[in-house]
């Protein structure tokens, strides 16, 4: 008895883009992914990610009024729920994947996200965390690999960076939204990270893609 069968594959759709990032000051996160992201397509996995997928796609295929408006947010919601699926399936130790899974030191981290002009110290940030000041000093540094208040000026850096790229704020403004009480200690804080002062940067025009933990 002999026979013959078909093999039928469903069609894919290959979807490219790409972020403009700032090679020389960008997020620890972004240093420690793989070269590939692979979020395997398992029933009941990562919700957030396939309905992101389905909008996206009924954007692309049937557009509608406002798509082009609706397009970019929806490439960038994509790439915000890769990030958290490969961070939630990452079996490590350390590095972010370990950061943003410990419950105390993400605290600490979303505290410096959402203040970073705040006067931290290791102590408050311990205390985000419920934690006593060596304990976290020791707990962060072995998960996020730098001290807690030298990625507290990381993250300064970062945001002063996305503001005068984005906005048009005095450079007083970016100084204090940064956590700096003055232009000329903002200024050398600035340069001492980018190489260069925070006009000609502004000027230069350069970007710079932001990542943070929730």
């Amino acid at each position: 008895m002999s026979g013959s069968s078909t093999n039928r594959t469903s069609p894919a759709t290959l979807l490219c883009g790409s972020y403009h990032l700032a090679v020389d000051r960008t997020h620890p996160l972004l240093t420690e992914l793989p070269e590939v992201v692979h979020a395997p397509a398992r029933l009941g996995t990562h919700p957030a990610l396939r309905s992101a997928v389905e909008l996206l796609a009924a954007e692309l295929t049937d557009a509608g009024p406002g798509s082009d408006a609706a397009i970019p947010p929806l490439l960038d919601l994509l790439l915000l729920y890769l990030l958290r699926a490969h961070l939630a399936e990452a079996a490590t130790s350390s590095g972010w994947a370990a950061a943003v899974a410990d419950a105390d030191i993400s605290r600490s981290l979303r505290a410096i996200h959402d203040d970073p002009a705040h006067g931290w110290t290791v102590e408050s940030l311990g205390a985000t965390a419920g934690l006593s000041r060596a304990a976290f000093a020791r707990r962060f540094a072995e998960l996020v690999g730098e001290p807690p208040l030298t990625y507290l000026t990381r993250w300064r850096m970062l945001t002063a960076a996305r503001l005068l790229r984005d906005t048009d704020h005095p450079l007083a403004t970016v100084a204090r939204r940064s956590g700096y009480g003055s232009e000329y200690a903002f200024g050398k804080a600035f340069k001492r990270a980018f190489g260069t002062a925070p006009g000609r940067y502004r000027a230069a025009g350069t970007p710079v893609l932001v990542a943070g933990a929730s």
